[in-house]
């Protein structure tokens, strides 16, 4: 078993202060944070008004792996975020001056509880969690991330969806001055994503608002994002505005983009190549120049949770 029951230790205690806190990053952290800040009003906390705000009342997990996790500046500026740029670098430089407040998000379909709710209203009713989780890019590269959020089950279940929902649609932000890389046509806007319900419901997969302890920034999905550890980070919604319960399996922006090379479940398969890479091996971002590639991990080493998901469904055809 890879995930290993957490202490109450924070992430900022597990990885040293010098890593992503010290005077110097901070500085520069504070310049990768952008307009990312949540409302002070958010969970009732008292939000400090100021860069990578820290957010309050935040439980460990028992989900949360015991892996070293990459430090701030390695999560924050190094990302892909096509809403605003293609290159790696470009969410953090286009989406500085985003303002993710204020912010609703709709919730439609097949659901006795639907409409249009403040992010703060969206939220609030749920206690955080902070979730150490290994993130798996379809690129071959990965990150330890310590995500702060709320389980996206919880969630789902606020809204009673009716037998009649078979999957969770959802849709980010589409807004062409505020998110600039959604002039190219790189996707069909706005980006959409889906979960089987049963996916969903699963004790996973996280809403996330926040990273180490405080508010999430811009270039990682402010203000509320979707985790999904088993799955490649694509999977991973920013920005979100909308969720809706619906009858039939939804078309996915990758997906709909090169269905030959990005399959809707997104599942990582180390067994199984993407058409121009090799997908056994990854390279950990910030183990440096030198370090070699490890191996990849079926179901990104969450397979005792969600392997039973998938029992009878051919991964190679549903990839």
């Amino acid at each position: 078993m890879l995930i290993k029951r957490s202490s109450t230790i924070k992430s900022s205690e597990i990885t040293s202060e010098d890593n992503y806190l010290n005077r110097r990053k901070f500085i520069q952290s504070s310049t990768l944070i952008g307009g990312s800040l949540l409302s002070s009003r958010l969970l009732g906390a008292n939000l400090p008004q100021e860069p990578f705000a820290e957010l309050d009342d935040v439980k460990s997990s028992l989900y949360s792996t015991d892996e070293k996790i990459n430090n701030f500046l390695d999560v924050t500026s190094y990302n892909n975020y096509y809403e605003f740029g293609t290159g790696k670098d470009d969410p953090y430089r286009n989406g500085k001056d985003f303002q993710s407040r204020p912010w609703s998000i709709e919730v439609t379909g097949e659901a006795e509880k639907t409409g249009i709710f403040d992010i703060e209203d969206f939220v609030k009713p749920y206690l955080l969690e902070e979730r150490i989780y290994r993130m798996r890019c379809v690129e071959a590269w990965s990150m330890v991330i310590p995500w702060v959020g709320i389980p996206l089950a919880d969630i789902i279940k606020s809204f009673k969806p009716l037998s009649s929902a078979t999957h969770v649609r959802f849709e980010t932000l589409h807004d062409r001055e505020r998110m600039p890389g959604q002039k190219s046509r790189v996707l069909k806007w706005p980006y959409r994503e889906g979960l089987t319900m049963a996916e969903a419901m699963n004790p996973l997969p996280l809403l996330a608002i926040g990273i180490y302890g405080r508010a999430l920034p811009n270039q990682n999905g402010a203000p509320i994002r979707l985790v999904v550890p088993w799955k490649y980070g694509f999977k991973g919604i920013k920005g979100i505005v909308k969720m809706s319960f619906v009858k039939s399996q939804p078309k996915t922006s990758w997906e709909m983009a090169a269905s030959n090379e990005y399959g809707f479940y997104a599942n990582v398969n180390p067994k199984i190549s993407h058409p121009r890479w090799s997908q056994a091996r990854e390279r950990r971002i910030g183990s440096g120049v030198f370090a070699s590639k490890q191996p990849t991990q079926m179901f990104n080493g969450y397979g005792e949770q969600v392997a039973h998901l998938y029992d009878g469904l051919n991964l190679r055809r549903h990839f």
